[in-house]
């Protein structure tokens, strides 16, 4: 009889060996095993995204859609559009609030002699992008706060300034593969409209008296070169 239930007790011990056994390879298992596909698409940021470093070549026609007119020495002269070249880098912010980004510029003219820089603050409100174009256009329109030299008459050397701008960008190179770095170069039109800061008709400025209001129109054309992360 004593044999019988010594024989009984390590089956029972055999068999809870066996389970425990088990029951410690699949934890094992379970805890190792990669995480669900749900938890790997997870959104990589809360609000504010990983911000993007641009370098802008641009290329702007000034004082859009009609000449105005100012007098110098006695003698009235018209001011007509003109083009500069600028050297623009961007930090571009993305945010989880829907059409929502933000964009911040460091503006400068390589090529001119009285070469001020400019700092721009934007809050950007997107349109459509390329999940709407089948990969190829996005578009936005910017409220800017533009700090740059002053110029009215008694501002400071350098002045806040109300801009607001129509962006729409040509996603050229959409059709190489993903992760290639040549795929988020964008050439992109620029529409500005500054709204504040400008001299007004009758103002008189370093011996120049404005007969007509300052254009605030101008046009911008440019590329989009990303520096980091080249692929973002």
């Amino acid at each position: 009889m004593g044999e019988r239930c010594a024989e009984e007790m390590a089956g029972c011990l055999h068999v809870a060996r066996g389970r425990l056994a088990a029951a410690c390879l699949v934890a094992a298992g379970w805890l190792t095993a990669p995480a669900p596909a749900v938890a790997q698409d997870e959104p990589r940021c809360v609000v504010i995204c990983a911000p993007e470093l641009k370098v802008e070549p641009t290329w702007t026609i000034e004082n859009l859609g009609g000449a105005r007119r100012v007098e110098v020495d006695g003698q009235i002269e018209s001011i007509g559009a003109g083009s500069v070249f600028e050297l623009v880098l961007a930090l571009d912010i993305p945010t989880t609030i829907p059409r929502v980004g933000f964009t911040f510029e460091t503006i400068f003219s390589p090529f001119v002699s009285d070469n001020s820089v400019e700092i721009e603050s934007e809050f950007n409100f997107h349109l459509f992008d390329t999940r709407h174009t089948g990969g190829w256009v996005s578009s936005h329109v910017d409220v800017v706060d533009q700090f740059s030299p002053g110029e009215t008459p008694g501002a400071s050397s350098y002045t806040h300034k109300l801009d607001f701008e129509w962006d729409t960008a040509f996603h050229v190179f959409n059709r190489l593969p993903q992760g290639h770095w040549l795929r988020n170069v964008e050439a992109e039109v620029s529409l500005d409209y500054l709204a504040t800061g400008l001299p007004k008709a009758g103002d008189v400025i370093g011996g120049t008296r404005f007969l007509d209001n300052a254009n605030p129109w101008s046009f911008s054309m440019l590329m989009i070169i990303p520096l980091a992360p080249l692929a973002p």
